[in-house]
């Protein structure tokens, strides 16, 4: 009988596996219709680069070729990733923000990761160094001192009151050292100060949004540079993008971190910052980065086929330069003028009777009459969010198949 339940049990599996493989290829497949007609990002793009990647994302194919790859002899100099990188004229100190072969963590920009970088420098590697060489000691010590040659019998102590107690209480007098700085910092990263800008960062399969609720709710789309345009603009591989996340120098930002289909995560290494998008639920963090530059980041969750093709990348600029970016991007800063909308009702006599009809602004782009000519500076700053084709295009596996 247990037998039979066994053949029969194996029979279903064998019989659901083609359905779910067919199922997970047909999610991975869109018309190609249906995928010119999605909407893109808000504001116009940097450059060409930028247009060409939001209207068509790098594949896989594009980005993980090794015959593609960029040759270790090719890679931008230093000098060049500085004057080439694009956003509001930041021209970043080289090797910041971004992988260079070290061992260790990079270094911090943030007051946050100065900080775990100080744990990590001054108090855990010390202790760790001190007792694994002390271990590494005690180890040769007993393994010469006690071998069969020079001590052919055996010691028949089983108790040592002294020695048990010092073996207690010294690590638990090596825990007290590493929890008073550890419980300190995790204070830290969890009580952040008040926030001067707020970005929602959304996780998809397999990129990434960024929305700017207090400077007019625009949100940008962010899709991994292929090979070719990541070299034309002097970025790294694999870690460029076609838009940055933008952040102004010396504001504390506060990031809501969710996802749209499965569980991601957001990190930058040079902030000290990493946390779980995950769908349903918004996980929040913060960081202040004084250093105008651009850093950068991976999901670092495994996410599905594409995993290694969403990296991020953030871009800190002066303050200024920051609200010259968000205007060309649609934005407003806080306190200045609201953006115009189609279905503005604040202003309108019939939901406002205090209103009249000079307070009434033409922003639906009608025909003018006499007594209220046509605007000459209608924009259209009402936009449906935007949504990359990359995760909805075949696959090179899917292709071949």
């Amino acid at each position: 009988m247990k037998t039979l339940i066994k053949i029969f049990a194996a029979a279903a599996a064998l019989g659901l596996m083609p359905a779910g493989a067919a199922a997970q290829e047909a999610n991975l497949a869109q018309p190609k219709q249906e995928l010119a007609a999605q909407p893109q990002s808000a504001g116009a793009p940097r450059d060409q680069i930028s247009a060409q990647s939001q209207a068509s994302p790098a594949q896989p194919q594009e980005v993980s070729d090794p015959a593609l790859a960029t040759p270790a002899a090719e890679e931008p100099s230093n000098s060049q990733v500085a004057q080439t990188m694009l956003g509001a004229g930041t021209k970043p100190t080289p090797g910041i923000g971004q992988p260079d072969g070290r061992m260790g963590v990079q270094d911090q920009f943030t007051p946050i990761g100065e900080e775990a970088a100080w744990f990590h420098n001054v108090i855990l590697m010390p202790v760790i160094t001190v007792i694994s060489i002390f271990v590494l000691i005690l180890l040769l010590y007993v393994v010469i001192r006690y071998r069969r040659a020079a001590h052919p019998i055996p010691s028949r102590t089983t108790h040592n009151t002294l020695l048990e107690v010092v073996w207690t209480l010294v690590p638990v007098l090596i825990l007290v050292v590493i929890a008073v700085p550890s419980i300190k910092l995790l204070a830290n990263q969890y009580s952040p100060p008040k926030a001067d800008l707020t970005v929602k960062v959304i996780g998809n399969q397999w990129y990434w949004n960024y929305q700017y609720p207090d400077h007019g709710d625009f949100e940008l789309t962010s899709n991994v540079l292929s090979d070719a345009d990541a070299k034309k603009r002097g970025e790294p591989r694999l870690l460029g993008v076609d838009e940055r996340m933008v952040v102004p120098a010396g504001a504390t930002v506060k990031l809501i971190i969710t996802s749209n289909d499965v569980i991601h995560a957001f990190g930058v290494p040079a902030f000290w910052v990493k946390l779980d998008a995950v769908p349903g639920r918004l996980n929040e963090t913060w960081f202040k980065a004084d250093k105008p530059g651009v850093y950068y980041g991976q999901c670092y969750e495994l996410c599905g086929a594409r995993h290694a093709y969403m990296p991020i990348a953030v871009e800190v600029v002066p303050p200024a330069q920051f609200a010259a970016w968000v205007a060309s991007k649609g934005g407003t800063m806080p306190g200045g003028a609201q953006r115009a909308s189609g279905d503005e009702t604040a202003t309108s006599p019939i939901t406002n009777p205090a209103a009249t009809a000079a307070d009434v602004t033409n922003t639906s782009g009608g025909s003018a009459t006499e007594t209220s000519p046509e605007p000459s500076n209608i924009v259209n700053a009402v936009g449906t969010a935007p949504v990359s084709t990359q995760g909805a295009t075949n696959s090179k596996r899917g292709d071949s198949q």
